[in-house]
């Protein structure tokens, strides 16, 4: 996919989406009826099997090669006090993704994935968005190509992640912005914040759309007035995986409502993916239920850096493998259900 210069051409290019190969999903539906088990006995692992099959273009997909993705950025907004620890952290942890001693490199590590960390200008923060446009187009557009360019083209499956001090912040605002609603039903607790950063989030994000009115009508305004540049990125990547028919699947929150403008563009946007886990920050299940997502895995998870979607890998590969490597009842010589 080429990189873009615009935000209209952002908006050409969402309007404009690759369909699922209907050819292999419909293979790989008559597949699953075959197969030495009750019709629906293994639940959602059938629908993962046929949704891979569906956007790969081939009825016996593969995982060889997964690819997780961190996108790191800063926010003007964390310097008012939204967060439990400072903007400093932002780069300090990605030093240690680069060590290989967070989180997301130990569960990428267990589910045989890649991992590739992208840091946006982590010395210039956005601008703080109840005060002014978090980023220019031109900014926004630039972070976005540095997700469209992040996406490995020989890649089966995309698991897609962020870090940056304050995002939870910048989610809660990118939803009130697509979606509205009063702040304090999408912001939450993020790092661990008191009842009185709380209730400074949810003012912020009053103010920011008081400031921005009608500008937010445009979904690609919201993720340049109220988002941030890892937000931006992540849309990038999941247009670019779009584009090359890579599944992709989006970690909590934060990436979840970094993908949703493109749905506000076109309904049908973020077919190519899955949510990977159910965050506890109470917009994500919100913002889930207005994307019609249901996450594949619910652990009390709020850690953001992939990590849920890098877990959730190992759901998807059990669904390629039991999809692929099943006897028929006629190679098993087992006896079909009578009608």
């Amino acid at each position: 996919m080429q990189t873009l210069r615009s935000m209209s051409e952002l908006r050409d290019l969402v309007q404009a989406l690759p369909k699922t190969d209907t050819h292999s999903r419909d293979v790989a539906t008559e597949r699953q009826k075959i197969l030495t088990k009750p019709a629906g006995s293994l639940g959602r692992l059938e629908d993962i099997a046929i949704w891979l099959a569906s956007w790969q273009g081939r009825a016996a997909p593969l995982l060889d090669k997964c690819q997780t993705i961190v996108f790191a950025g800063n926010h003007g907004v964390a310097a008012r006090g939204v967060s439990a620890f400072p903007p400093t952290v932002t780069e300090q942890m990605v030093a240690n993704f680069r060590r290989g001693g967070a989180a997301i490199n130990q569960l990428c590590q267990n589910v045989g994935s890649d991992l590739d960390v992208h840091q946006l200008k982590l010395d210039h923060p956005t601008q703080d968005f109840s005060i002014a446009a978090a980023m220019s187009d031109d900014d926004c557009i630039a972070a976005i190509n540095v997700g469209i360019e992040a996406v490995h083209p020989d890649s089966d499956l995309i698991a897609l992640g962020e870090m940056g001090i304050g995002n939870t912040t910048t989610a809660a605002a990118v939803c009130c912005g697509l979606y509205g609603g009063d702040p304090s039903l999408w912001v939450g607790r993020g790092t661990g914040i008191t009842d009185a950063s709380l209730a400074l989030k949810a003012e912020l994000i009053r103010d920011a759309l008081a400031l921005h009115g009608r500008r937010l009508d445009d979904p690609t305004n919201v993720i340049s007035h109220l988002g941030g540049r890892e937000l931006a990125a992540i849309l990038g990547a999941t247009l670019s995986a779009r584009y090359q028919r890579i599944p992709v699947l989006l970690d909590g929150f934060v990436c979840t409502a970094a993908a949703a403008p493109l749905a506000a563009i076109s309904n049908d946007a973020l077919d190519h993916c899955l949510v990977g886990h159910s965050s506890v920050e109470p917009g994500h299940a919100r913002l889930m239920g207005e994307l019609d997502k249901t996450a594949l895995v619910d652990l009390n998870m709020r850690l953001g850096e992939a990590s849920g979607a890098a877990l959730a890998i190992g759901i998807v590969k059990a669904a390629a493998a039991v999809h692929n490597g099943m006897a028929t009842f006629a190679e098993a010589g087992v006896s079909e259900k009578q009608e």
